[in-house]
């Protein structure tokens, strides 16, 4: 059953992080809502790529402009199923917005569905949702995890972890484990037909 999914993101918002669920998550028969405080349908917000390069930390570069197609100043979070928080550097911000709290609030009190990665976590610790959970996140939001009252699940940066009605994972790597698990809380099913030889 289809299912109408909101992606909160804001300006250098990680770009795989943002575009790959956004498109995949159509793509199985869902609707996905991007919004960004203080900006309406049609506009854009930048993205950035975070890259792994054999250095301490990601490396970043400027990415492409995302559409967003819903208003933010609308939404109605109880016409929602489920909740998505891509990183990037957009969380660092958003997490300011009392309205962007109250969102992911709404969607941990009711048990929705709640996947976030990498950065993203800084929203669900500055909204409080993170108490008793075991979230993943890039390393370097372990102690936002952990001061919020989560357990930090420090895995490998391609895999994910679910608790609950809460799907994280550390980075962008992890796409293939981070929405197949997220796909799961949501109850969506996948078939697979065999391939008939000609």
């Amino acid at each position: 059953m289809a299912k109408k999914i909101l992606m909160l993101v804001g300006d250098f918002v990680e770009d795989y992080e943002v575009m790959v669920p956004f498109q995949a998550l159509q793509m199985v028969g869902h609707t996905v809502h991007a919004v960004c405080p203080g900006k309406k349908a049609g506009e854009t917000v930048k993205t950035a790529v975070h890259d792994f390069e054999g250095d301490q930390t990601y490396t970043e570069k400027r990415g492409h402009n995302f559409t967003l197609n819903a208003t933010f100043d609308e939404i109605d979070e109880r016409a929602y199923d489920a909740l998505v928080i891509p990183g990037g550097r957009a969380p660092e911000y958003i997490r300011l917005n009392d309205r962007v709290l109250e969102i992911v609030r709404h969607f941990d009190r009711a048990g929705k569905p709640i996947a976030a990665i990498c950065h993203g976590a800084q929203v669900l610790a500055a909204a409080g949702v993170l108490q008793g959970k075991r979230c993943s996140a890039y390393p370097a939001v372990g102690p936002d995890v952990t001061r919020a009252g989560g357990t930090y699940a420090d895995i490998p940066v391609d895999q994910a972890v679910t608790d609950g009605h809460l799907v994280t994972a550390p980075a962008w790597p992890a796409h293939p484990a981070w929405l197949a698990q997220f796909l799961k809380v949501l109850g969506t099913r996948i078939e697979h037909e065999e391939a008939v030889a000609a």
